[in-house]
């Protein structure tokens, strides 16, 4: 009893902690940008002066820099890195630390910065999942489990994803996809989505077309799956070093003043790349981008995501792993149009946005159920993303055992996660310890 105690009090804080986070990211972004549907941040800056782009992003940088060094010298406790925890720590966040990282989080993101929004969620609902459990005296298994169902619960909250969300908790955050563990799981991102309603609607995130797939468009996602397996490899890598090379000290302070400014610059002309990229991936779900800006930003985006995890600013990265995806889904689409002039550059950007994300985070299966949650479509691309799904996440987790999730433990913890799981990783390129 006083685990599913826990598990609905996880679910229920999980719930209002996505709503009042979501509700304090359209509102800064509102008074940042003058709207407050983070899926109209790219027009909102597109009619934006110069001098808006530059100016908001330096005072996020400002922000960032400021909050981070308050968090790290006057509140207690260790590190918030949710797979750290769960694994190393059984499941101990500090509550005041990670809550405080959760709202500076969703405030620079609505300011601009190039991260995912459902990082903030994501870590509150970890944190009220700890807890519970020190409330409730759960043993150290329980935690780590509540944890993750919390991480999840946040997650499912802030996209209306209860079913997705549940399976993130246990395939990705957890580790251990097991019938067992699925209906507390599940308990708890149902209770977080309903909960959040009267701040977030229970809608789907993205509006999709009805794409109509022939035997042509299963050709592309097996040719483009391989291709999506390295660049999440490479993404993920990138992420690794990022992590790795946060900046300490005095550094702490200037390093996300230089990098924003450097992003608010670069966001004049290509407004696509603030914020969390949700807007980017929703118009290539619909129409192709001008093939110029297609080009640039593949490389461009993920790299201004790489650029902010580097200088220390927290968020998360679902989103911008998704709409990477999606980009070069369409960028190779535009290549496999002079074999198919027939085919629709949306249904590249959706397959090969599934694929990135399951490749990304290595969760297949709540990566498919997620992509089916957040566009409200369950048939139209599930054949082909799957195909695609299949190929990524088998190329990467053979040249890659991290996940995106996993990129700042270092090799020594990779390699005792894996013992623990009963499974043997793939080696990797050697790393130092973070």
């Amino acid at each position: 009893m006083p685990f599913w105690i826990a598990v609905v009090l996880t679910g229920v804080a999980a719930g209002v902690g996505a709503a009042l986070l979501t509700a304090l990211l359209m509102k800064v972004q509102d008074l940042s940008w003058g709207a407050s549907d983070p899926a109209a941040l790219t027009e909102a800056a597109r009619r934006a002066a110069p001098g808006r782009h530059v100016l908001l992003l330096l005072a996020a940088g400002l922000l960032t820099g400021a909050g981070g060094w308050l968090l790290a010298r006057f509140v207690p406790g260790g590190e918030t890195d949710i797979t750290e925890a769960i694994w190393f720590r059984a499941g101990r966040l500090p509550t005041i630390k990670t809550l405080g990282s959760a709202a500076l989080s969703t405030v620079i993101v609505a300011m601009g910065a190039a991260l995912g929004r459902e990082g903030a969620p994501k870590h509150a609902g970890a944190a009220f999942g700890n807890l519970a459990s020190g409330l409730q005296k759960l043993s150290d298994e329980q935690r780590r489990l509540l944890v993750a169902i919390g991480a999840g619960a946040g997650m499912a909250a802030v996209y209306s994803v209860p079913l997705g969300g549940a399976l993130f908790a246990l395939e990705v955050v957890r580790g251990q996809l097991a019938l067992r563990l699925l209906l507390p799981a599940l308990t708890a991102t149902t209770i977080a989505t309903k909960v959040a309603m009267f701040v977030i609607p229970d809608a789907p995130i993205y509006t999709v077309p009805v794409y109509h797939v022939g035997l042509a468009d299963f050709a592309f996602a097996a040719l483009a799956a391989p291709i999506i397996g390295l660049w999440s490899v490479a993404f993920v890598r990138l992420i690794a070093w990022a992590d790795r090379s946060r900046p300490s000290g005095w550094r702490r302070i200037l390093a996300p003043f230089l990098v924003f400014a450097a992003v608010g610059l670069v966001s004049i002309p290509l407004p696509q790349v603030l914020g969390n990229g949700q807007d980017v991936a929703q118009e290539l779900f619909r129409q192709p981008l001008p093939l110029f800006a297609l080009l640039v930003l593949v490389p461009v985006r993920p790299l201004c995501t790489v650029a902010s995890v580097a200088s220390g600013a927290p968020g998360g990265l679902f989103t911008p792993s998704l709409s990477a995806g999606a980009l070069m889904g369409a960028a190779l689409g535009v290549l496999w149009l002079h074999i198919d002039p027939q085919g629709d550059l949306s249904l590249y950007a959706i397959i090969c946005a599934g694929a990135m994300l399951a490749a990304t985070t290595q969760g297949p299966i709540s990566s498919l159920v997620m992509m089916m949650e957040l566009t409200g479509h369950a048939r139209f691309f599930t054949l082909p993303m799957l195909v695609a799904i299949i190929i990524a996440t088998a190329i990467a987790r053979t040249i890659e055992p991290r996940s995106i999730y996993e990129a700042r433990l270092s090799d020594q913890q990779v390699a005792e996660r894996f013992r623990v799981r009963g499974a043997r990783p793939t080696p990797a390129r050697p790393r130092r310890a973070i």
